[in-house]
């Protein structure tokens, strides 16, 4: 019988929540863990992995668009949220923005058995490595499978693509999140 050192993360999966703002949330709220920037056209994407989760702010001149996928806390602002679900099963979403533009989600949870899980966590880790950005957590691992977050995007003029992948190995499950920001 193997035994594993497990360290949970400070988050699992039932804990998310997805939460959409109409203004920009102080950085010092979260503990980040990488930072990413996109510069395209006439707005700036700053994304962020929070734990086992992500944030995604987009300005655009004076406009600022948050999503926020992680735990619900007592430090999040209340004033400017557009949206906020928890996150199970699958869902699609999408609300206009309060100054013109539009923001669409699809959003998945899963889990599965242990060897599907291993492959799907395996052949996703593959994809991290040729493209987007990987942040592996070896500190929660779960004997030889470290939960990551992987996000990957897509800049075009006018609209911004997120595609977020979050994994749970003590769980066997994968978080993940398909958003897009239309932007006037």
């Amino acid at each position: 019988m193997r035994q594993t050192q497990l360290t949970a993360p400070p988050v699992q999966s039932a804990d998310l929540h997805l939460f959409v703002f109409d203004r920009a949330l102080h950085p010092e709220l979260f503990r980040t863990y990488a930072q990413y920037r996109v510069q395209q056209g006439k707005y700036i994407a700053q994304i962020s992995v929070v734990g086992l989760s992500h944030m995604v702010q987009i300005t655009c001149g004076s406009r600022t668009v948050v999503e926020y996928v992680g735990r619900e806390t007592e430090f999040l602002p209340s004033r400017g949220v557009v949206t906020r679900f928890r996150l199970k099963g699958e869902r699609d979403h999408e609300r206009k923005l309060p100054e013109g533009g539009c923001y669409m989600v699809s959003s998945q949870v899963e889990t599965m058995d242990e060897a599907l899980y291993k492959s799907v966590h395996t052949d996703l880790l593959r994809h991290a490595g040729r493209r987007g950005w990987l942040h592996k957590h070896d500190e929660w691992a779960d004997g030889d499978l470290a939960p990551f977050t992987h996000l990957d995007h897509e800049a075009r003029d006018g609209e911004f693509h997120v595609y977020a992948y979050h994994t749970f190995p003590h769980e066997r499950t994968l978080v993940k999140t398909q958003s897009i920001f239309e932007l006037r």
